[in-house]
């Protein structure tokens, strides 16, 4: 259900990833004509997108138990990590994983040295939904399935999508949002 607070936090991926990638100026155009406070800016260090930098940002953007955090690729790794001690509406992660994959970008991003607390990251939010697709060139899909088992949350998958880095619109997210709103 909306609150009057309700307010969406879209992050990007990394390696140089912005505010205006992809489909999120769709996406916050769309939230923000249902009514919704929509922040989608560019994170900083965005090239190597490290926890100690945009676990701190989400925190100076505001986010509490009324924000629904939107995350693709390494943005929504650090939602998952963020929900891990904070309270959150809830979250929506596309292109999600939760090991570093061997990549050393990853690696140093920090968001891989601790293990996982799916039961605080469950806990801490109303709901999670969780979008991936079987092509994606990045992210094993047994990586996410891994992730949608731990938190028992909505989980589409997809066949044809890749990494979602070539759609300009993501109806199927605002369709969530939506609903999960009451909108």
């Amino acid at each position: 259900m909306a609150h009057a607070d309700t307010k969406v936090i879209l992050i990007h991926g990394n390696g140089g990833g912005t505010a205006d990638d992809v489909w999120l100026p769709w996406l916050e155009r769309e939230l923000i004509a249902l009514g919704l406070s929509v922040i989608n800016k560019t994170f900083p260090d965005n090239v190597k997108a490290r926890a100690q930098f945009w676990l701190p940002h989400l925190d100076a953007l505001g986010a509490d138990e009324h924000t629904i955090v939107v995350g693709h690729s390494s943005g929504a790794v650090a939602a998952l990590r963020y929900a891990e001690t904070h309270r959150l509406l809830g979250s929506v992660l596309i292109g999600v994983c939760h090991t570093d994959l061997g990549d050393g970008g990853e690696i140093a991003s920090g968001y891989y040295r601790e293990p996982w607390r799916w039961d605080h990251i469950r806990e801490n939010q109303e709901w999670i939904a969780i979008y991936n697709s079987t092509d994606d060139p990045h992210i094993p899909i047994s990586e996410p399935r891994f992730v949608a088992a731990q938190l028992r949350c909505s989980y589409f998958e997809f066949t044809d999508r890749g990494h979602f880095v070539d759609d300009r619109e993501f109806p199927e997210v605002l369709q969530y949002v939506r609903r999960k709103l009451s909108l």
